[in-house]
C-alpha cells in the first residue's frame, strides 16, 4: 500500500528527511497544502524532494560537483515540520545543489 511510500526532502546545508505520504493525506486541511520541513538558518532552504520507496536511492549532488548516492531507507522517517537530519557532510562553503530519485530494481527485476 501507500505506506512505503515516503516524500523525501532535502535542504542545501545537507539535511533532509523522510515523511510517509500517508501523513500528507491525513493532516492536510482543506487543500492549503502542508509544511514540510522546518526551514531553518542550520537546514537552509529546500532544494529538492522526491516520493521514494523503501527500495529506491537518492543521488545528491554538491556545489563543490561531489555526487553521492544514499539508500532512501537510511534517511531518517520522521514527521511533518520537524527539522530532519544531517544526509551529507559538507565542506565549508559547499551546499546541497540538486537530489534525484534512482529506482532500484527495474534492470534486475523484468517484472517490476
Amino acid at each position: 500500500g501507500m505506506d512505503r511510500y515516503a516524500l523525501l526532502t532535502i535542504c542545501r546545508n545537507g539535511y533532509g528527511k523522510r515523511t510517509l505520504i500517508s501523513e500528507y493525506r491525513l493532516q492536510s486541511r482543506g487543500g492549503k497544502g502542508v509544511i514540510d520541513i522546518k526551514t531553518t538558518d542550520r537546514n537552509g532552504p529546500v532544494v529538492g524532494s522526491c516520493r521514494v520507496d523503501e527500495d529506491d536511492h537518492v543521488m545528491l549532488i554538491t556545489t563543490a560537483g561531489k555526487v553521492i548516492r544514499i539508500a532512501a531507507n537510511n534517511i531518517s522517517l520522521i514527521g511533518r515540520n520537524t527539522q530532519g537530519v544531517r544526509v551529507i557532510n559538507l565542506d565549508e562553503g559547499e551546499a546541497v545543489a540538486a537530489v534525484a530519485r534512482v529506482a532500484e530494481g527495474a534492470s534486475e527485476d523484468p517484472a517490476a
